[in-house]
């Protein structure tokens, strides 16, 4: 997979499955999953585990303190 299609992928899952637009600071989730899903890509083995796997590891830690 190449990387436009790896974070096109990222980006689409995190959108469809966030349940709202913005972080409490402002943050546009869309803005966070483009700058994220690069960075998901630089690292093999995140790559290796697909898009939507690594959408899915990311936004298991939203709300945590």
């Amino acid at each position: 997979m190449e990387k436009e299609e790896f974070c096109k992928r990222f980006v689409t899952h995190m959108i469809d499955k966030a349940s709202f637009d913005h972080f409490d600071d402002g943050t546009m989730v869309l803005d966070y999953a483009e700058e994220t899903a690069q960075t998901y890509w630089e690292t093999d083995w995140q790559r290796e585990m697909g898009p939507e796997e690594c959408a899915d590891a990311d936004m298991s830690y939203w709300g945590d303190s």
